[in-house]
């Protein structure tokens, strides 16, 4: 990861425009387990879609308060893990809550309160986008108690962030037989989907003709096939 982001860092400035550069840190959905590859996650499918470099760390089981399989989580240390000083990143996605679903709900507060202020410490100019509880088969009235701790505690801690609900805006896409991730056309549905919410608060395309392989994605965490929590 170190040596990726150095390199992209280096490589930002391309036909004298500077390349902006996209930070998601997240759970299993971020990490592309559904496909079972994390070069077909909605992440780095997002990234392609806007030809910005970006760096992705995703841990299945991570959230604000747990800690992931791979123990890269909660989500505060994930983003610690990237060097968003040096990256100064324009856009900042964190996609988590489903992990935390039974946490009590003012811990759960506190944490999304600590994120977004340690994002906004580290990258005083990046939009802030906190992706929610993606709903699973079971446990609907505690994936509703999560969702809404943490969609009160982001706009308390920054009423500019961008709140992205799957749960509450009912997302639709093709999942895995496990009822909660997405298939391969699944993340590619989410990609599309906060792609069109992130034109709409004005975030768009980086320089044109670059093309899809024009992009540098660091991606690192727990391998895709990992199970979730």
């Amino acid at each position: 990861m170190a040596s990726c982001e150095q390199r992209l860092q280096r490589t930002r400035s391309r036909d004298g425009q500077d390349v902006p550069v996209l930070a998601i840190v997240g759970a299993s959905v971020t990490a592309g387990v559904g496909p079972g590859n994390p070069d077909k996650s909605w992440a780095v499918l997002l990234t392609r879609r806007l030809h910005w470099d970006a760096v992705v760390l995703g841990d299945p089981g991570a959230g604000y308060v747990r800690a992931g399989v791979g123990r890269l989580g909660p989500v505060a240390p994930e983003i610690a893990r990237i060097d968003l000083r040096a990256l100064a990143p324009a856009l900042v996605i964190v996609q988590a809550g489903h992990d935390d679903i039974g946490v009590p709900t003012r811990l759960e507060q506190r944490r999304v309160t600590q994120a977004v202020s340690l994002i906004r410490a580290e990258a005083p100019r990046a939009q802030i986008v906190l992706l929610t509880v993606f709903p699973g088969r079971t446990r609907r009235a505690g994936a509703v108690r999560t969702d809404h701790a943490i969609v009160t505690a982001g706009r308390a801690a920054d009423p500019r962030v961008i709140i992205m609900d799957p749960l509450a805006g009912g997302w639709a896409f093709a999942r895995a037989p496990d009822g909660l991730h997405p298939t391969a056309a699944g993340d590619a549905w989410i990609a599309a989907k906060v792609a069109g919410i992130l034109q709409a608060h004005g975030v768009r395309p980086g320089p044109a003709g670059r093309g899809t392989a024009g992009s540098t994605v660091c991606d690192a965490g727990v391998p895709a096939a990992a199970a979730p929590r």
